[in-house]
């Protein structure tokens, strides 16, 4: 985080920068890869395809895909700002988007590493219990997005249990 100093060149053997939801960045031994780009395509096509969310971030940390969702609205944010006189709508919404904080909402849980099946939680904010809690039945991938990602943002996610 300083210019002076002993200053590393090259990246140590084995270790990546990582990047979570929220723009940390940390310098972290190499993670194993146990889900697969094909899933994680599956998930970012179900989001797009199945839910009306805008922003959201997806993060694999083993066997466990995450999905975080906007904790502001970019684009009510920036209409406020443009009924305020700011002409560049653009503009606002780009920077908006880059200061947009993350939540953890939804999760994938890889269980049958053969099979490829998979559990569903949701996160809950119930004051005693802020926690994840399963959801649904145990299945592919596929079915899971299909069922799971339309309840994003929507009111519909907190009667998920």
């Amino acid at each position: 985080m300083k210019n002076e100093g002993n200053l590393v060149e090259t990246m140590p053997d084995g270790y990546e920068i990582y990047e979570n939801p929220n723009s940390q960045v940390f310098l972290r031994r190499v993670q194993p890869k146990i889900i697969s780009d094909e899933e994680r395509a599956t998930l970012e096509l179900g989001i797009k395809e199945f839910s009306n969310l805008l922003d959201y971030q997806i993060d694999i940390k083993k066997e466990i895909i995450t999905v975080y969702t906007a904790d502001q609205d970019a684009n009510l944010l920036s209409d406020m700002l443009h009924l305020s006189g700011r002409n560049d709508l653009t503009e606002a919404k780009t920077k908006l988007r880059l200061s947009i904080s993350y939540s953890p909402m939804l999760r994938f849980i890889l269980i049958d590493e053969n099979r490829r099946i998979f559990m569903t939680q949701r996160y809950c904010f119930l004051g005693r219990i802020d926690d994840w809690i399963k959801i649904g039945n145990q299945g592919n991938l596929q079915e899971l997005v299909e069922n799971y990602v339309r309840h994003l943002g929507q009111e519909s996610f907190f009667d998920l249990h």
